[in-house]
């Protein structure tokens, strides 16, 4: 497994894989080419994909089959879209990919990280948890769309 910076021309590559994730949430405003395009060029190099080495499970080698999306605002870090395709999953392809981030920003001296998974994501959760991540029970999480096209779909 290769994992790399992710970068615009990876957008579209990107996109098939999160519309391949059941469960998954795609924002119609946020996650455009357009928006991504700027959130990597707001956050260079710290955003990962996961590219196989070979041919494997009908997946041509240098396919995308993992990515996430890293970013920190000068103070906390954050990890959007974390996504491993099915295929490949308990391969340790999310542990790499989450190690490439930690250590692109420890490079930018941040020190803490912050990430949101969905309560129905017992995958995500069970990894986030054993990973070391804490869920914190002494704060709340609020959320308010400053544009009203910005709607979250869920893959089914």
């Amino acid at each position: 497994m290769i994992i790399q910076a992710m970068r615009e021309k990876d957008y579209e590559a990107v996109f098939k894989l999160w519309c391949e994730i059941k469960g998954f949430g795609i924002r119609s405003v946020d996650d455009s080419k357009d928006n991504i395009a700027r959130f990597l060029r707001r956050n260079p190099d710290l955003s990962c994909i996961a590219l196989l080495e070979e041919e494997k499970n009908g997946f041509e080698k240098g396919a995308i089959v993992g990515s996430i999306l890293c970013g920190h605002d000068g103070r906390t870090g954050a990890f959007y879209h974390v996504c491993v395709h099915p295929y490949f999953r308990k391969m340790g392809i999310a542990h790499q990919m989450t190690q490439y981030c930690l250590d692109a920003l420890k490079k930018e001296n941040i020190n803490k990280i912050a990430l949101i998974a969905f309560k129905t994501n017992d995958l995500g959760n069970t990894f986030w948890s054993h990973y070391g991540f804490t869920l914190r029970k002494d704060a709340n999480y609020y959320d308010w769309s400053l544009n009203e096209n910005n709607q979250t779909k869920f893959n089914k």
